[in-house]
């Protein structure tokens, strides 16, 4: 049998490195609103759901799975009738948050530029359909 091969990082372009697979979580937009949720502490699900609106059920608890295999999320249950859930960011994803904060803050101080270049677009795109 032969060794295990050692992690290839740092080529974030090759499909097979793990720097890759991490900017794919973080870069998922339900992941990136559950974290930016979580940063203030702790929550229950159906009140992460309630904060981030238009999430399945489904969807928010495969980004919580997925946040917790990471390592980015954790999950404390309580004895209580019924269990109470609550979920909090774990020391790793503080970093993180801040990096977040930063892209909401630039999303929210260009979202008019942003939108108003998508309506110039989609004018262009529907003058030149029309010729």
């Amino acid at each position: 049998m032969s060794p295990p091969q050692p992690l290839r990082t740092g080529d974030a372009y090759n499909p097979d490195c793990p720097t890759r697979h991490i900017l794919d979580r973080i870069g998922d937009k339900w992941a990136v609103l559950v974290l930016l949720t979580l940063k203030d502490g702790p929550v229950r699900f159906n009140d992460l759901r309630r904060r981030i609106g238009a999430i399945s059920q489904k969807m928010l608890s495969q980004t919580l799975k997925s946040l917790e295999r990471d390592g980015l999320v954790s999950r404390a249950a309580f004895p209580t009738v019924p269990v109470t859930v609550e979920y909090r960011l774990t020391p790793l994803a503080g970093g993180l948050i801040g990096i977040l904060d930063q892209v909401t803050q630039w999303a929210e101080a260009h979202v008019g530029a942003i939108m108003a270049s998508r309506r110039a677009h989609d004018g262009a795109l529907a003058d030149a359909m029309a010729a």
